[in-house]
């Protein structure tokens, strides 16, 4: 069987929201984060889409070079799987396949709107809880989730 889940388990990506938890969210830190993501993607010449949510209002959004459009729908269906569990898309795709469910029936709803594939991380503040999303699509989904950890820690260790 080919690992497409980059050998995360679910302890793992849980321990990883809780690392790269904020002091405070709001529009200045969005454009902050959007700024290291950016920097970060151009320099590594990645092909990759940056979206940074607070609920349905995306406040910060880019389109590398080498993009496609398709991400644009990647990019929705990872939203709404972050803000329907408030976890990240990488965490609920492999707590699935530790468990055994069908993550869509489960929750009711339908792969064509939500997308279990890495690279939609919650953004949380201390003593608020869940507060946006990090969204990366572009690259395969270990990826895509690998690099939205490393973006929010390099914010954390600016």
């Amino acid at each position: 069987m080919i690992q497409t889940t980059g050998g995360f388990n679910s302890a793992e990506l849980l321990e990883q929201e809780s690392a790269c938890v904020l002091k405070d969210f709001n529009t200045a830190i969005a454009q902050e984060i959007g700024a290291i993501a950016t920097k970060i993607g151009l320099e590594r010449n990645l092909g990759i889409e940056i979206s940074i949510r607070m609920g349905e209002w995306e406040i910060f959004k880019a389109a590398l070079p080498g993009s496609k459009q398709e991400s644009d729908g990647w990019i929705n269906r990872k939203a709404n799987v972050v803000n329907l569990t408030k976890h990240s898309t990488m965490y609920e795709r492999v707590r699935s396949e530790e468990v055994g469910i069908d993550w869509h029936s489960q929750h009711g709803v339908e792969d064509a709107t939500h997308a279990i594939h890495g690279g939609g991380f919650p953004i949380c503040v201390e003593d608020k809880g869940f507060a946006g999303i990090l969204l990366i699509s572009g690259l395969p989904q270990v990826d895509d989730h690998k690099l939205a950890v490393e973006i929010l820690q390099v914010f954390l260790n600016r």
